[in-house]
C-alpha cells in the first residue's frame, strides 16, 4: 500500500476504505482535507471550488451543505445531478466525502438553531445515498446552529456501519459546539465520548485544532489523539471556526500544533471566503506539515497519472 502522500488519481480510483485508512496512517500526519460548500458559487467561475482546493494542495475534498436528495455542486450545472460527485472526482482526481449532520431535536441549545434540509441530516435514508452518489467517505459532524450532539453522532456511526459495513470510511466528531449547550469549548469531548465513537465503528475521529476553540489545549488534544490511536482509529484535527480566513502565520501555527499533538489528518474549513478556504492558506498549511516538495508535487500532478 502506498502512502496517501504518494497516491495519484489512478490509485484513488481503485482504493478500498481499508486501504484509504492505511494510506493516511502511512503518511504520518501529512494529509490535508479541504472542505467546500457544495452549492456555494465558485470563487472563480471558470472552475469549481473543488478543483481550486485540489490545485492548492488538498489531498481530499469534503463537501458541505450537500443535499443527497437534491445534489448540487456549483459550477457543474450542466451535469446530471446524480452524477455531480463522480464528475468532480474525474475533474480533481481526489477522494471526495460528504458531511451528514446527526441533528438532535431534544438538545439544549446554546443559541437560536437553524432548520436544515432532510437531505443533509444523517438518517438511514441519507446514509443509503452516500455510496449511490459515488462518495468515498462520510463525515458525521455538525455545522454551526444545527443542534448536532455527540450522542447522535455515535448513533449515526452505528447506522453507517449497519448499512455499509467496512465499504465506507467513516469520520465522526465535532469541531465546535454546533449550537449545543454543554458541548462547547473545552467540554466538547470526554474520553467516554471518544471511546463510544471508536467502538461504534468510526475510522477517523474529528477533533478541534488547538487554537480554534476556547479551552481546547495542546496538552489535552495530545491526550485525546493518543487515546483515539490506542483504540484503533485515526484523528483529524479541524479548523472549523472561520480561521481558514486568517493570516498565514495563524495557519502555520495551528498546523504545527496539530503535528505536535499527533494529527493524522489536517482539515481546513470552508469559510475563508463564501464556501471555500483562502486558497493560499491551503498551500500554507500543506507546506507547514510536509514542505514544498510534497506540496508542489500534489499541486502539479496530472489527474491522468
Amino acid at each position: 500500500m502506498k502512502r496517501l502522500l504518494d497516491c495519484r488519481a489512478s490509485d484513488f480510483e481503485k482504493m478500498t476504505s481499508k486501504g484509504f485508512k492505511q494510506a493516511i496512517l502511512a503518511s504520518e500526519g501529512r494529509t490535508v482535507v479541504a472542505e467546500v460548500v457544495a452549492p456555494a458559487p465558485p470563487l472563480f467561475n471558470q472552475v469549481t471550488n473543488g478543483e481550486l482546493v485540489a490545485s492548492f494542495g488538498a489531498d481530499i475534498i469534503l463537501l458541505n451543505l450537500f443535499d443527497v436528495f437534491e445534489p448540487v455542486v456549483a459550477g457543474l450545472e450542466d451535469v446530471d445531478s446524480f452524477e455531480v460527485v463522480r464528475e468532480l472526482k474525474k475533474l480533481t482526481g481526489r477522494p471526495i466525502g460528504i458531511n451528514l449532520e446527526p441533528v438532535d431535536t431534544g438538545s439544549r441549545s446554546l443559541e437560536e438553531l437553524e432548520e436544515i434540509s432532510k437531505g443533509r441530516i444523517a438518517s438511514k435514508e441519507t446514509i443509503t445515498k452516500v455510496k449511490e452518489l459515488g462518495f468515498d467517505f462520510v463525515c458525521l459532524t455538525g455545522n454551526p446552529k444545527t443542534g448536532v450532539t455527540n450522542s447522535e453522532i455515535v448513533k449515526a456511526v452505528g447506522h453507517v456501519k449497519e448499512q455499509h459495513g467496512s465499504d465506507l470510511l467513516v469520520m465522526a466528531g465535532k469541531m465546535h459546539s454546533s449550537g449545543v449547550a454543554g458541548e462547547e469549548g473545552g467540554k466538547i469531548y470526554s474520553k467516554d465520548t471518544l471511546t463510544q465513537l471508536v467502538e461504534a465503528g468510526a475510522d477517523v475521529i474529528l477533533l478541534p485544532s488547538p487554537g480554534t476553540v476556547p479551552g481546547v489545549s495542546i496538552e489535552q488534544t495530545q491526550k485525546d489523539a493518543a487515546w483515539v490511536r490506542e483504540k484503533g482509529a485515526l484523528s483529524m484535527l479541524a479548523i472549523g471556526t472561520s480561521q481558514e480566513g486568517a493570516d498565514g502565520g495563524t495557519i502555520r501555527q495551528i498546523a504545527l500544533q496539530n503535528k505536535m499533538v499527533g494529527a493524522d489528518i489536517h482539515h481546513i474549513g470552508d469559510a475563508g471566503y463564501t464556501g471555500v478556504a483562502v486558497p493560499e492558506n491551503i498551500m500554507t498549511l500543506s507546506v507547514a506539515i510536509r514542505g514544498r516538495r510534497h506540496t508542489y508535487v500534489r499541486m502539479a500532478a496530472s489527474i491522468r497519472r
